[in-house]
């Protein structure tokens, strides 16, 4: 029925049928968790907390952190809260003044015009928002209604300072500004200057800078030291290299950011055939700089499971110039080349320099070949009648 429906193949359900009962069957390896998703979020759940009264100690931050139906509901109910607290202490004003007895010739009440809890609800409200509509006020009878209107404005101002600077921070957080700081999907290792790179692409898609940028990168595995004690998520910090030098850029335009696997490097004695069955490897990525607009300073993360490493690949460019000026095109922005590659690990390409001498000569001979069978093609050919010989 399935197959009718064209949502799966027709070969795809004979073959199934035909298969033997009795033939095993091999699950897939599950993939390995990630630390770091491709969106930068941390793959970790905290469990088990005993000390919860820690996160009360910090309450702003703790709202910031909040999801935002979260933050919505308790910034609607700090509001509702509070008018109805005092909008009870009104209302038993009142009732000790007498003010909600019906009838004339009474003295001077401390409120006018409260003679129920709406309308003690309403004045509340009234004093709160400063809105005043001019109905309701407090005279000079009660000093305690004195003293509630000055206690009622001060927690107003604290709960509006709070409730509305949690909002601004939660709408200009520092993650936002990292939506449009992106990576390449694919991670690749090739030969440049001579020496196996590990590299990827960086870039921005707002016109306005990131002032002060800088990137490390960071190697996570599972490693076991040598007394036997397991560390599951083993952090090793790996130098970073790009066109100005250092970990500083200038993220102008999208910039490829590369690693030189050397001796002193975790990738040393990572070969072409490991990025298959290598499941505990990890690299992470962080962009770290100061919005230009803002000045808040933000970081872009990303990681690289070893499956997501192209080895003998090569970033194609993106940048040209066009009409006096350099224009990007990101629609190739992750696109790859495959470019000659020794299959082996640093170290023995380290030690056995020929192999490179070996891919550079032969890479040098491709092109020449190329171009002598164009010009070969390129090459009229004449043909002479008999009768011009004779």
């Amino acid at each position: 029925m399935l197959s009718r429906k064209g949502i799966i193949p027709e070969e795809y359900v004979l073959t199934r049928l035909a298969e033997d009962p009795a033939e095993p069957r091999y699950r897939a390896r599950e993939r390995k968790a990630r630390f770091v998703s491709k969106k930068g979020n941390c793959n970790v759940a905290h469990k088990n907390i005993r000390e919860q009264g820690r996160f009360l100690q910090d309450v702003f931050t703790t709202l910031v952190d909040l999801k935002w139906p979260h933050t919505l509901l308790i910034f609607t109910m700090s509001f509702l809260c509070s008018w109805l607290l005092f909008a009870m202490v009104w209302w038993l004003i009142a009732f000790a003044h007498g003010d909600l007895a019906s009838g004339e010739g009474t003295a001077v009440p401390c409120v006018t015009s409260i003679h129920s809890f709406s309308s003690a609800f309403l004045f509340s409200i009234e004093v709160q928002v400063t809105i005043g509509f001019g109905g309701r006020m407090v005279t000079e009878e009660c000093p305690l209604a004195i003293l509630i209107l000055i206690v009622q404005n001060i927690v107003g101002l604290m709960i509006n300072a709070i409730m509305l600077g949690c909002i601004f921070m939660k709408t200009a957080q520092a993650h936002r500004r990292a939506e449009t700081l992106i990576f390449s999907k694919h991670a690749v290792i090739a030969v440049r200057h001579g020496r196996l790179c590990f590299m990827l692409r960086v870039g921005d898609l707002r016109k306005s800078m990131i002032i002060s940028a800088t990137i490390r990168m960071q190697v996570v595995r599972k490693t076991t030291s040598p007394e036997g004690e397991v560390v599951p998520l083993h952090q090793v910090d790996i130098p970073m290299e790009n066109g100005v030098g250092g970990n500083s850029i200038f993220l102008v335009a999208p910039l490829i950011i590369y690693h030189v696997i050397d001796s002193n490097s975790p990738l040393y004695d990572l070969a072409p055939s490991d990025l298959h069955h290598h499941q505990d490897l990890e690299i992470i990525v962080i962009l770290e700089g100061v919005v230009e607009t803002t000045g808040i300073t933000t970081q872009a993360r990303t990681s690289y499971l070893a499956d997501e490493i192209l080895w003998g690949q090569r970033f194609v460019p993106i940048v040209a110039e066009e009409d006096g000026r350099y224009s990007v095109d990101y629609s190739k922005f992750g696109n790859t080349i495959k470019v000659p590659t020794p299959l082996c690990t640093a170290r023995q390409l380290d030690e056995d320099r020929s192999l490179l001498d070996a891919l550079t000569l032969a890479s040098a001979r491709g092109p020449l070949r190329k171009r002598s069978v164009a010009m070969a093609k390129a090459k009229p050919k004449f043909s002479i009648s008999p009768d011009a010989l004779s």
